[in-house]
């Protein structure tokens, strides 16, 4: 199946589960308070439906537009704009007839059930799967900056070792880039001296220029003969498919960032390389190119290998079922703090963080583009904190700007006027359009011109 059809199969999936128990948040308060919901629906339904049938009081379907979803709650100012119920006397089943604690509990029920299903799908990633991850400490001789550009930028170097970000250890390789996106500050160690580096205020927007790159960091690795193409001037030297490279004329070497240094001193020249193959060392004549190469690509090892060959160290805990509970609950919440740092960054004009926002096409790529159900409930997981976090921002027509004038009204005993809610409620709705818009035009720009 063509990757792009499964990522798109996916994304339709994930969306409709995340908008239907998002909706569900709302939906089973409002009835458990007696509160008369009319429609509830996956997707927007405007003009007509793909899909609709009326079970008691509520109209269940699916729209055709999918943008999100709704439950249309009688006597509430939402998607709906139903003036016209508005203007009548409230009645004892609506929404604005209930107490102001009620409508809040409705309200907040949507972000809850985000959440609250992150943290499900994280405990039972940590129960079924585990976490397996390469400690940083792990690597004895530092980093490789594969994109020596984006390292100068940062300020780092291949073999620096990076303690901390912000002054707090990272435990796992696997999550620095993140952390140096998101932090102000780095820690590392170069030639044993501890050096503290003030991360770029615009670094993300470094990154942004070549999304390609952004993985400029690397566990070092060995220099392993990977395919020899056809075209090479050494196809024909007895070099084989998997030779580990021990050393280049007469300097040894351990990893492939350092033959990379080496080769530009016999560029344009013949020299030895020394392989290791099968526990013998083999001495190889080659012929190195005016650009410093050998004519072969890099053949690529496994964490599992490399551990094997002690490169790296992997490190994997499992949970009991007891265990994978606080697990999870601690990835959510770091996954929620992640995202708040990175939301921080994309608000502040000086990183240029605001030129990756992404719409539709960003989040579908999230996806895997196999059938990896791990891969899969993990993004699913963090779309849904992601989901959770901007439906409670202040904004009128999102939850948050709900909860913000319910909040309002129960501290100062005043409730805002139905004109001033279907207002705000227009406003909101422009802006979600306008951001909407500037999120899925950068998705075009970056297919056209990237």
């Amino acid at each position: 199946m063509n990757p792009i059809v499964i990522q798109t199969i996916q994304f339709f999936m994930s969306l409709s589960l995340l908008i239907v128990l998002h909706e569900l948040g709302h939906f089973i308060p409002a009835k458990l308070f007696k509160t008369r919901v009319e429609k509830f629906y996956l997707f927007f339904d405007i003009k007509y439906s793909l899909f609709k049938k009326k079970i008691g009081e509520t109209v269940y379907g699916i729209g055709w537009l999918p943008l999100g979803g709704y439950v249309k709650i009688a006597g509430m100012i939402d998607e709906s704009m139903d003036k016209e119920q508005m203007q009548e006397e409230p009645k004892p089943w609506e929404f604005r007839s209930k107490p102001s604690w009620q409508r809040l509990i409705i309200m907040l029920g949507g972000v809850t059930v985000n959440f609250i299903l992150a943290v499900i799908i994280y405990i039972g990633m940590a129960y079924a799967y585990g976490d397996q991850f390469v400690p940083t400490d792990s690597l004895k001789d530092g980093v490789w900056v594969t994109e020596e550009n984006i390292g100068d930028k940062l300020g780092i170097k291949t073999g620096d070792k990076i303690l901390a970000v912000d002054g707090n250890t990272v435990e796992s390789f696997n999550s620095l880039f993140l952390e140096i996106v998101n932090g102000n500050e780095i820690t590392i160690e170069r030639d044993g001296e501890i050096i503290e580096k003030e991360i770029p205020v615009d670094f993300i927007s470094t990154l942004l220029e070549d999304e390609d790159k952004v993985r400029f960091l690397s566990p070092r690795v060995p220099f392993v003969i990977g395919n020899i193409p056809e075209v090479s001037a050494n196809k024909d030297s007895g070099l084989e498919l998997k030779d580990k490279v021990v050393a280049v004329g007469n300097d040894q070497i351990s990893y492939f960032d350092e033959a990379k240094t080496i080769l530009v001193k016999y560029a344009g020249q013949e020299t030895i390389l020394t392989v290791e193959r099968e526990g013998r060392r083999e001495q190889i004549p080659v012929v190195i190119s005016d650009s410093a190469t050998i004519g072969v690509n890099l053949g690529s090892l496994t964490f599992a290998q490399l551990e094997k060959e002690g490169y790296l160290r992997l490190e994997t805990k499992e949970y009991s079922l007891a265990e994978s509970i606080p697990a999870g609950i601690d990835k959510g919440v770091s996954t929620l703090t992640g995202y708040v740092k990175q939301l921080k960054k994309i608000f502040n004009p000086e990183t240029g963080a605001y030129k990756g926002v992404g719409g539709f096409a960003a989040i579908g790529s999230m996806f895997p583009d196999t059938w990896n159900w791990p891969a899969f409930w993990n993004t699913t997981a963090l779309i849904s904190i992601i989901l959770a976090f901007m439906n409670i921002l202040p904004i009128p027509a999102l939850d948050g700007g709900h909860v913000m004038f319910l909040l309002y009204e129960m501290v100062s005993g005043r409730k805002p006027s139905d004109k001033f809610m279907e207002y705000a409620q227009m406003t909101g709705f422009f802006l979600l359009i306008a951001l909407l818009l500037f999120a899925n035009g950068n998705d075009v720009y970056k297919a056209i011109f990237k």
